[in-house]
């Protein structure tokens, strides 16, 4: 990925999302722009506009922490943007972030075996593990039987992302598809410029790109977020509706790797209906 494009895109598309009037400047009715001029971020910020211009420009190599933390200031942007940011610069000065290497592969990475224990530990709730590249990696009884409209029949790894765009099934499998679409590519967004150098990831965004117009759309709107913790609603085709609350756990010895928890609130629909759907696993397999 060009790291100069990404950098103009990024700081552009913010701009454009914000206005004089959140901004705390007149706005006025002759306006060419549909959010803030480079002018106005630049005065923001406190820096000359031929800098800021610069760095919208994508030259922001060497820029200073606090000019990173200024003009985030100016555009507005939350914790997740301004991270995002602060990736494209350190990756622009040749500075891996969190320690993650350069990755040579673009095949999935094996859990350890002492992962998948502690995955098959977790037995009323659905756990997995999924890299950067939104492949399922690893899932416990439960959570096979959860993804098994994603994981299907087997062959290449189950890959989140390209369920999501490119499988019918996805729209019954998730109720509410299009935020579940834009979380998806944001989430993608951020992990891409905290590795700009994740081939398989690159790889991914091109298979997507080519063959999904409303991924092409996402991802051209360089909106970014983490998934952290929520509420997500699912249709599984044996159970039906699953109403469940998910953590998102970083796996530290594999950087880039994380544990996703789904539970149920404890006594609730979904918390029998997630009984019923183990249930029914556990018949499956003893049937094969």
């Amino acid at each position: 990925m060009d790291n100069k494009a990404e950098v103009r895109e990024f700081l552009m598309s913010r701009r454009a999302k914000l206005t004089p009037e959140a901004a705390g400047l007149p706005g006025g009715a002759n306006r060419r722009v549909p959010g803030l001029r480079r002018t106005e971020v630049a005065i923001l910020a406190g820096v000359s506009v031929e800098y800021y211009a610069k760095l919208e420009r994508g030259a922001i190599a060497g820029a200073s922490a606090s000019v990173l933390d200024a003009v985030s200031r100016a555009l507005q942007l939350d914790d997740t943007e301004r991270g995002h940011l602060l990736d494209l610069a350190r990756a622009a000065d040749g500075i891996p972030t969190s320690g993650r290497p350069r990755r040579r592969s673009t095949r999935a990475q094996t859990p350890r075996p002492s992962l998948e224990w502690a995955l098959a530990a977790i037995t009323d709730a659905v756990a997995f593990v999924r890299d950067t590249q939104q492949n399922l990696l690893a899932t416990n009884a439960l959570g096979r039987a959860f993804y098994s409209p994603v994981i299907g029949d087997g062959g290449r790894t189950p890959n989140l992302a390209r369920f999501q765009f490119l499988d019918p099934v996805s729209r019954d499998f998730y109720p509410d598809w299009d935020l579940f679409a834009a979380m998806c590519v944001n989430i993608m967004r951020a992990e891409a410029g905290r590795d700009p150098h994740d081939k398989g990831l690159q790889d991914l965004v091109g298979e997507l790109s080519t063959q999904s117009e409303t991924f092409r759309t996402l991802w051209a709107a360089h909106d970014v977020r983490t998934h952290g913790s929520g509420t997500k609603r699912f249709h599984h085709p044996v159970v039906g509706e699953l109403i469940l609350a998910y953590e998102e756990l970083a796996i530290t010895a594999e950087p880039g790797q994380i544990m996703m928890v789904y539970s149920a609130e404890p006594g609730s629909a979904s918390a029998e209906r997630l009984r019923l759907l183990a249930s029914w696993a556990a018949k499956s397999s003893a049937t094969v």
